[in-house]
């Protein structure tokens, strides 16, 4: 496994653009196919609380985020509407698993393992995983972690990483179910470092940085996996395997439109910086 060592911030993220086709008419026709799947449907989508700057809760308690904002775009595109339930990241697969929810996007990373259960759209957002501590914290590498306790979220990449090296480096895990509460475990001193998504992390700290305190953590980024590791996975909207494929195609089709027409990244560019 490859990895990166970083002595300032970082922020993954590669953006790739549609080109937009030419002549019209077959994208014309999928586009009335789409509008007529959809009429006078309102599909429940599934999401986590805290995994900003995807999904979380503004001072308004109104959900917003990459992920929000994709959704509503790509909605608003295709004509379909939908009532969204943020439930935490565990329980969004077990909704769309147990028929409750349509459909679910919470920075899911699309993986040989949950394609057995789900069928995913195509990525909508490419990620890494990194290991991060506290500012001025003497864990400057993964050897430091020897002997010490590193939090983890429930069913990510990062936990899988952190799992599969744990021995390795000589440290335990304590799980989490939502990125808020294990950076307060951090936070608290009960783990020297958490495991989380690249961009999540870099996010975090980008506004702690940019509100001097007030939010945000004030983390630094130890490590990440290269961007070919098995541990760098880009995300999908998902639903339940052999189900609601009328749903995934109005996914996929307004996700073209909205990367062609440049929304796609005005709303990915208010979030994340681009490293280009």
């Amino acid at each position: 496994m490859k990895l990166k060592t970083f002595g300032t911030m970082f922020v993954g993220a590669v953006f790739a653009a549609s080109l937009v086709a030419c002549g019209g008419s077959a994208s014309s026709e999928s586009a009335e196919a789409s509008a007529d799947a959809a009429e006078g449907k309102t599909y429940t989508i599934a999401t986590d609380t805290a995994f900003a700057p995807f999904e979380y809760a503004d001072a308004s308690n109104n959900y917003v985020g990459i992920d929000m904002e994709l959704l509503d775009a790509i909605a608003k595109d295709q004509g379909f509407d939908y009532s969204l339930n943020p439930v935490g990241f565990d329980a969004a697969l077990q909704n769309v698993q147990a028929g409750q929810a349509d459909g679910v996007i919470a920075g899911m990373s699309i993986t040989e393992e949950r394609e057995k259960i789900f069928d995913f759209s195509e990525p909508y957002y490419d990620s890494t995983v990194c290991c991060a501590v506290k500012s001025g914290s003497d864990i400057k590498a993964l050897k430091d972690l020897k002997g010490k306790n590193v939090a983890v979220k429930n069913g990510t990449q990062s936990q899988k990483w952190a799992d599969s090296i744990k021995d390795k480096y000589g440290f335990t895990t304590t799980t989490f179910d939502s990125s808020d509460v294990m950076y307060q475990d951090v936070d608290a001193g009960n783990s020297v470092a958490c495991f989380e998504d690249t961009p999540v992390m870099s996010y975090a700290i980008s506004q702690y940085a940019d509100t001097n305190g007030k939010e945000g953590k004030d983390f630094a980024i130890v490590t990440q996996v290269d961007s070919d590791s098995e541990f760098a996975t880009p995300y999908g909207f998902a639903v339940n395997k052999g189900e609601n494929a009328e749903l995934l195609k109005l996914f996929n089709d307004g996700l073209a439109n909205i990367k062609a027409n440049g929304t796609y990244d005005e709303i990915v560019n208010k979030y994340v910086k681009s490293t280009k």
